[in-house]
């Protein structure tokens, strides 16, 4: 077993599954989506694209876009939803967190491109 496989793949599943914890729920209700499960999808995805910066493969370029995207995203719902708060007060308002969830959301689409692709390349991988 290639314990670095491993590694890279608990951090691409992990990415995806807090990333659909977050968004999970009513998009306008603050209560469904919690903040610090926002920051833990931010870090974990930052994580596996460190992760993803080695592979110098076609597959791998596309890996890396796909986490690069849900980066981007959840940095632009992460500081959104500090400005809106902090600036404005809005941090709870059921707008502000529709928008922080809809970006989410996106970032939650690249995650699952990017684990269908692991998928993917795992299977064609021959012993």
């Amino acid at each position: 077993m290639n314990s670095e496989k491993v590694v890279f793949a608990f951090f691409v599943l992990l990415a995806a599954a807090l990333n659909v914890g977050f968004v999970w729920g009513s998009i306008d209700d603050p209560g469904h989506h919690p903040a610090f499960e926002l920051f833990a999808a931010l870090v974990i995805n930052l994580i596996a694209t460190v992760l993803k910066l080695g592979d110098r493969s076609h597959l791998g370029s596309v890996l890396l876009a796909t986490s690069l995207v849900a980066d981007v995203l959840l940095v632009a719902a992460a500081v959104y939803w500090g400005i809106q708060s902090q600036v404005y007060g809005l941090g709870e308002a059921s707008a502000t967190i529709a928008k922080v969830v809809s970006l989410a959301a996106g970032a939650l689409f690249a995650n699952i491109a990017s684990t269908v692709l692991l998928v993917i390349e795992t299977a064609s991988v021959r012993r």
